[in-house]
């Protein structure tokens, strides 16, 4: 069995043509490059028992040559596959368990599993290889450019494979990082056995929430944190590319809380250990939040405002007038997430970030010695305090302190259910369904809050300035909202605030 450790990354046609004849290549190499068809039957069970177990079973055609592989296990972080895989010669077309080797298989594939397999899926690409040399570390370069198909469907495939022969994965990031002033790409988080998978189910790609993680209060507190960062950071990177070039809004909304969350974490580790790279992501992640929050403040605005109204008052023309202004300067914030130059950058980030997560950093004295379990108390104690003395006094309307109780609310929020895991779903549940009402009214509130600030500035649009009617009605039905949410805000402090603090003892 080998361990296989390759970044995967997605690229158009043009871009893969451009690279093959870049001088940085002829450059790096360390012999010709070589181009050969590979053909590969992908095989397993009805109920597709191989890949809901995350393994992956394929017959390579290679010239003359046929190759039996098994992969399985390992993980993806930021684009880095690492897989075991076991993988040896065989006659022909056929799968063949009779070869020695396979004995090694029995725990991963049993029997029982292998009288039920049969080919589901084909992928049938050209690939062009090199091996070069990059600060000492051999990587194999991999362009991959075919199709993957079933009996019914086919979709195109078009990527690269750094796979890392000698050296460690930061080597990988590092060329990625040189290959990326060249020419785009997207770091790919699945395999092309999950892309024929994906292809036979007719799954389209979906927006991604973020997925629970089961963290050890006796963990190290460094191994905890690189675990939530690696999961926020596959979060980000399953909704970048949606949030690029889809309509559908959940794109936007899932990247903006995976860079939310991504911020309390850093801000978390520059409590623990401070660091100059740490206080540039942050302001780097900060800046990027910006600009997602100001496209979300037009949709927000358009359909919990604009567009109710304009459904209450269809004939009214000064609505109209007010509904297509405010959709223009959503196309306008959106088309400065959404240029080439964009797309490059949060690319770049996402491998920066990767390749600090295998830096020197995590191997700071600073970190060790400091238990998951006891930091979390601590810190979720602390949060809870300034939070509470944030709602200290909300009978009147006060929007500063009101909008610091909000983003107190978040920070406590995110980092409860980081924690959470470690006492337990039923001890926690309760406490974090009081604290997301409380972060939903007061976000309702800052909506509402921001509402005001884009009509002040639409009342001086000037395609509106026949339409003062039009901005008035907003203001009316803002203050209608805002009134109602404020009279929720406090039953839902002293709901949240009677709950037990479940992660003290």
């Amino acid at each position: 069995m080998a361990v296989e450790t390759e970044l995967k990354l997605r690229i158009a046609p043009v871009q893969l043509a451009k690279l093959k004849r870049h001088p940085l290549l002829k450059a790096l190499q360390l012999a010709r490059p070589t181009t050969r068809r590979l053909y590969n039957i992908y095989y397993d069970t009805p109920k597709f028992e191989l890949q809901q177990s995350g393994m992956a079973l394929r017959l390579r055609r290679s010239g003359r040559q046929w190759l039996q592989t098994l992969k399985g296990g390992g993980s993806v972080q930021g684009g880095l596959h690492q897989r075991n895989e076991w993988e040896m010669p065989v006659s022909g077309p056929a799968l063949d368990f009779s070869l020695p080797q396979v004995t090694a298989w029995k725990d991963v594939l049993p029997k029982h599993l292998r009288k039920q397999l049969q080919p589901v899926f084909v992928t049938d690409f050209s690939r062009n290889s090199r091996m070069l040399l990059w600060q000492g570390a051999q990587i194999e370069l991999c362009m991959d450019q075919g199709e993957v198909s079933t009996e019914t469907s086919r979709a195109p495939v078009c990527e690269l494979e750094l796979e890392l022969i000698s050296g460690i994965p930061q080597q990988l990031f590092g060329i990625a990082l040189a290959l990326l002033d060249i020419v785009p790409f997207e770091l790919e988080s699945i395999s092309k056995a999950e892309q024929g998978f994906r292809l036979l189910s007719g799954t389209a790609e979906q927006p991604v929430k973020a997925l629970p993680l089961n963290l050890d209060k006796h963990d190290d507190l460094g191994k905890a944190m690189q675990t939530l960062i690696w999961s926020v950071l596959q979060h980000v990177q399953s909704n970048v590319r949606g949030a690029m070039v889809s309509d559908n809004s959940e794109y936007l909304h899932q990247l903006r809380v995976a860079l939310r969350r991504l911020r309390v974490l850093l801000r978390m580790l520059e409590n623990v250990c401070a660091d100059e790279q740490l206080a540039i992501f942050r302001k780097e992640v900060a800046a990027l939040c910006i600009t997602l929050g100001r496209i979300r403040e037009w949709d927000v605005f358009i359909a919990q405002t604009v567009q109710p109204l304009c459904e209450r008052m269809p004939q009214d023309t000064g609505l109209q007038a007010l509904l297509v202004a405010s959709k223009q300067q959503s196309v306008v914030c959106r088309g400065v997430l959404r240029n080439d130059m964009q797309a490059r950058e949060l690319q770049r980030l996402l491998l920066r970030f990767s390749f600090w997560m295998h830096g020197p950093y995590w191997q700071n004295v600073e970190m060790s010695g400091l238990s998951t379990g006891d930091f979390a108390a601590t810190y979720l104690t602390e949060l809870a305090r300034q939070f509470a003395q944030a709602g200290e006094h909300l009978d009147t309307f006060d929007a500063a302190k009101l909008h610091a109780m909000r983003i107190r609310a978040k920070k406590l929020r995110c980092c409860a259910e980081f924690f959470a895991s470690l006492y337990g779903k039923h001890k926690s549940q309760q406490s974090l369904t009081a604290l997301s009402a409380v972060q939903e009214v007061l976000g309702q509130i800052n909506d509402d809050a921001v509402a005001n600030r884009l009509l002040d500035g639409l009342a001086v649009v000037p395609a509106l300035t026949g339409h003062r009617d039009a901005i008035a009605l907003g203001r009316g039905w803002v203050a209608r909202e805002l009134s109602q949410q404020l009279g929720v805000l406090q039953d839902t402090v002293w709901n949240f605030q009677r709950q037990p603090r479940y992660w003290e003892k």
